[in-house]
């Protein structure tokens, strides 16, 4: 390949800057401690780290609630265990709940934060929050602004309107609490300083539910474990959901489309992710789901199309002896299907669909994937027969790096990955090339059919 580098490095000089872009293993839910998983923190004593939440006065909130009747009045005048259902129409803030309550508004009732702080806090265990339209909170990141701060255990937050808001619901040392069926939206600013729609900060075991987040910045998830996020929906924001050392958690069943990143796993072990679909995650950093120095992941089920990088690995696994396992997932018409940044090892690849990517691996370092499992997948451009009828390929599939190793070694040249020069020098490399190629994978049993294709994954 060192004799095309020169061709190549010409073609860049063509182009102007405007134009070049620059633990241990899961199985389902029987999960059973492996090598590498972490050690047991449950027992630890538990250290408050988190900071007051300061309520701006009602009096020093916009003028525009001034007018209204505080909300507060009627938390305070519920008895303690009882059920409030306020009059429909609208109410100021900011709430402070320190008791456990029902709070109904049937969909009718409105609270405004004057554009100022935290517009509703719940610093008890055992309240619901149901019904409401949480609005106008401030849009300090140094305070944490929010539609919804929670601060307590085993409390619902259920179909609620969350706009106008810096953050839309925040939970700091929260555990067992269940968020379900929210409505959120961010406040409207470029897509860096927004806040994000759900936060879950040493926080663990909720469930987060059949929530909508849409035109937010991030769904985070930052040391907290055991987690559920089942069936959710996200848009138009930048990290679909994002994991740091965080493990043992779930994600089943959401749907994001149009969000920079899809799903990212960071620092983090014990992954389920399955039955997903993540779809046009674009850009120069686009990815479906990525890794960054993560182990003991299951990836199951899902559908990642339209991607710039269906799949992205960053020094993952990273504990020693643990694996990622990749099965029985659709990745079609992504730029590059899987991207690893290195030689990797520790993957098994099994039982999935790569159908119309550009590329289906790719390798940094001038590696290859050889080193990992790669078994009965179907591959699109697979050249085979089966003569057999009995749905595997006679021969193996093979993939080989020809002119595709210049793109992945020089970054910018992405760029021209399907560019009419490159494609030609490829041609030429595989008629005859100029150097040997490498091995990028060999699955020794292709399915000869898209498993996809016949409704079963």
């Amino acid at each position: 390949m060192e004799l095309l580098r020169p061709f190549f490095l010409a073609l860049l000089v063509l182009a102007t800057p405007s134009t070049v872009m620059g633990t241990g293993v899961v199985n389902g839910d029987d999960a059973a401690p492996q090598l590498g998983q972490s050690a047991d923190m449950s027992n630890a004593p538990r250290v408050d780290v988190d900071k007051p939440v300061d309520l701006v006065p009602l009096y020093l909130r916009d003028k525009r609630i001034h007018g209204l009747q505080p909300f507060q009045a009627l938390v305070d005048a519920a008895p303690a265990g009882s059920v409030l259902r306020p009059k429909p129409g609208n109410y100021a803030g900011p709430v402070h709940l320190t008791k456990p309550l029902t709070v109904e508004g049937g969909g009718k009732v409105s609270i405004d934060g004057g554009n100022k702080s935290t517009v509703f806090v719940i610093e008890t265990s055992g309240a619901t929050l149901r019904g409401l339209h949480l609005r106008g909170s401030g849009s300090s990141h140094d305070s944490d602004d929010a539609c919804l701060n929670v601060r307590g255990n085993h409390n619902l937050i259920e179909n609620n309107v969350i706009d106008d808001c810096l953050f839309g619901i925040d939970l700091k040392q929260s555990n067992n609490n269940t968020v379900r069926g929210n409505r959120i939206r961010s406040k409207p600013a470029d897509l860096g300083v927004r806040g994000d729609g759900i936060r879950l900060w040493y926080s663990m075991n909720n469930r987060i539910e059949s929530n909508q987040v849409v035109d937010s910045r991030d769904m985070v998830v930052w040391y907290s474990n055991g987690n559920t996020f089942y069936r959710n929906y996200g848009a138009r924001s930048r990290y679909s959901i994002h994991f740091m050392f965080a493990n043992n958690n779930i994600v089943d069943g959401n749907r994001f489309y149009d969000n920079a990143v899809g799903i990212y796993l960071m620092y983090n072990e014990n992954t389920i992710v399955r039955n997903n679909v993540i779809s046009h995650a674009t850009g120069s950093t686009g990815m479906g789901i990525g890794f960054k120095e993560a182990s003991g992941a299951v990836l199951e089920g899902n559908e990642i199309i339209y991607c710039a990088l269906g799949l992205s690995a960053d020094l993952s696994p990273f504990q020693p002896d643990s694996k990622i396992i990749l099965k029985n997932n659709r990745l079609a018409y992504n730029g590059i299907a899987i991207a690893f940044n290195s030689d990797l090892t520790g993957y098994e690849v099994s039982g999935n669909s790569f159908e119309g990517n550009i590329s289906n691996l790719s390798v940094g370092g001038a590696g290859s994937g050889q080193r990992n499992v790669w078994r009965g997948n179907y591959w699109d451009e697979y050249e085979g027969f089966d003569r057999n009828k009995d749905g595997i390929g006679d021969t193996p599939y093979e993939l080989y790096d020809f002119a595709d190793r210049l793109w992945m070694e020089i970054p910018q040249a992405r760029f021209f990955k399907v560019a009419p020069a490159l494609e030609v020098l490829d041609f030429l490399e595989r008629l005859a090339p100029f150097s040997s190629p490498t091995l990028l994978l060999k699955d020794e049993k292709p399915l000869f059919n898209d498993p996809w294709k016949r409704g079963k994954k």
